[in-house]
């Protein structure tokens, strides 16, 4: 297996396609793929870390994370892992993501990444005065944030 670039354009087609819950985003950072024997069989994509509170030039996070049904095992290890090291290569310091707690944080624990701690639902979802979103099922369930690299987000 072997990392790659990718456009944005490119890797949310793959998350349009396999992704199990999450949808394409809108800008990233840089976007790489897993290839094995040829074959695209995953994608990660980092971008600036949606929380403004933790917005640092810095501090990347991996919005999305997937692989084909028929992808190798490790994949997802595979491109935690290899993310972070292209980020730290850029001068990154931290890179984070978030996890369903149902979800069994295996593939980041295989790539070296802590739980940082526990994300609390918020009732309104992504809603604020300001900046007015539309509720999705998924803002409803409990997260843990993890991190790679040092703990300051």
């Amino acid at each position: 297996m072997k990392v790659i670039p990718l456009t944005l354009r490119q890797a949310n087609a793959f998350v349009a396609e396999h992704h199990r819950h999450s949808k394409p985003v809108v800008g990233a950072r840089f976007s790489i793929g897993a290839e094995h024997n040829g074959e695209l069989v995953g994608v990660a994509i980092i971008g600036r870390p949606v929380s403004r509170r933790i917005d640092h030039t810095r501090i990347a996070e991996l919005t999305r994370n997937c692989v084909s049904p028929n992808a190798p095992r490790n994949t997802c290890s595979f491109l935690y892992g290899r993310a972070w090291r292209i980020w730290q290569q850029m001068g990154g310091e931290q890179m984070i993501t978030y996890t369903l707690q149902k979800e069994s944080g295996a593939s980041l624990r295989g790539a070296g990444w802590k739980v940082l701690g526990e994300v609390k639902v918020n009732a309104d979802g992504w809603n604020s005065k300001t900046r007015q979103r539309q509720n999705a099922a998924i803002y409803q369930e409990k997260k843990f944030k993890w991190g790679a690299g040092n703990e300051r987000a």
